[in-house]
């Protein structure tokens, strides 16, 4: 669940404060050097933050305590003493399209995001990021996301717009009561897609996992884990904590194929591979980090434009790398659909967006 902590600053410009404690056991250091050795410590800091900048803070009472009270830059902080303070965002390469509104009521903003662009901010990603874009959009700064989605994968991405909607909203995906629709674009499986036959579903190669035909799909249980700081997430042995389900598999037409093919002739060096193609309908019924990029890509039928699975390419590791042709060779995974019983209305909603064949400017 995403929470929001008690804030010594408000949201400035779409931008939330930046916050930062003094460590325990360190020697007690002045207001001004703290801030200066935070913003020096930023990977992606912008060259205009300098000492002139700090000063100018400070003149505007936008460095504070962890109370609220405005800081001097020769205040003295103690080890466990707060500060709270506005960022410069360095430069960002503008991401391609927007953020377009596809349903909206009482409390919450669904909205069509495109790739690239990352739900909120973190990293080297601040102001090309969902939430911002849309809390200066809308000049509503209580925007706030009730869950994500990967900065390559394109789709809804449904936010709340006031506080008091948050709680209800965030607990109904934490709880996965929001069935949740994805299409995917990736070799085409015949056994999986053609086959009736339990047996021959259930013996299927997956790199780890089960597999099992159901009425309403193929089920795919696995055990994911992911380790903080490393781009891949990974299989393992043992219970299964992630669950995919894959209710179709459409094999491409044959003008959407020689169109899929022109557009990735080049795919960072490599063609696409000598198979045919299909769309994947898919519904995760876990919320594991790049669950439906794992499932597949242990299938063997990777996602096609994935730039991690199967293998890390050197672009993922710098975005900033081939970035213009990057654009036009998106990820090919879509949240397409999401599906719940309302907090506020006491309904059932459905939200659809467009499919990812018509995104991608095939016929579908």
């Amino acid at each position: 669940m995403l929470v929001c902590m008690v804030r010594a600053l408000g949201i400035r410009d779409g931008l939330n404060p930046s916050h930062a404690r003094v460590p325990a056991g360190a020697a007690p250091i002045t207001a001004d050097d703290f801030l200066e050795h935070l913003i020096s410590s930023q990977r992606h800091r912008h060259p205009s933050d300098t000492a002139a900048a700090r000063a100018e803070r400070f003149t505007a009472g936008l460095v504070r305590d962890g109370r609220g009270r405005v800081l001097n830059p020769t205040d003295l902080l103690q080890p466990h003493d707060e500060m709270w303070f506005y960022r410069i965002p360095a430069y960002e390469t503008p991401v391609p399209g927007h953020c377009t509104p596809v349903f909206s009521s009482p409390g919450i903003l669904v909205v069509d995001k495109p790739p690239f662009l990352a739900t909120m901010p973190r990293g080297r990603h601040i102001t090309e990021t969902a939430t911002v874009r849309l809390r200066r959009a809308t000049g509503n700064d209580n925007l706030v996301p009730a869950h994500r989605l990967d900065r390559p994968t394109s789709g809804l991405l449904l936010f709340t717009t006031h506080p008091r909607y948050r709680g209800p909203y965030q607990t109904l995906f934490a709880r996965r009561q929001v069935r949740k629709t994805y299409q995917a674009i990736a070799p085409y499986h015949p056994v999986l897609a053609e086959s009736t036959d339990r047996a021959e579903i259930e013996h299927v190669a997956i790199d780890s996992g089960t597999i099992s035909l159901e009425d309403d799909g193929i089920h795919v249980h696995q055990r994911m884990e992911k380790t903080h700081g490393f781009i891949q997430a990974r299989l393992e042995p043992g219970k299964p904590n992630a669950e995919t389900v894959i209710s179709s598999i459409r094999m491409l037409t044959d003008d959407d194929e020689r169109a899929l093919r022109e557009g990735y002739h080049n795919w960072f060096g490599d063609p696409l591979c000598d198979t045919r193609y299909a769309l994947y309908t898919m519904h995760p019924l876990s919320g594991k980090t790049h669950q439906l990029r794992m499932c597949l890509n242990s299938l063997g039928v990777p996602i096609v434009g994935d730039q991690v699975y199967p293998r890390i390419l050197p672009e993922a590791i710098d975005a900033h790398q081939h970035v213009d042709e990057a654009w036009h060779q998106p990820l090919c995974l879509r949240s397409t659909q999401l599906s719940w019983t309302d907090p506020n209305l006491h309904r059932p909603i459905t939200v659809t967006a467009p499919d990812l064949t018509h995104t991608l400017g095939l016929s579908g």
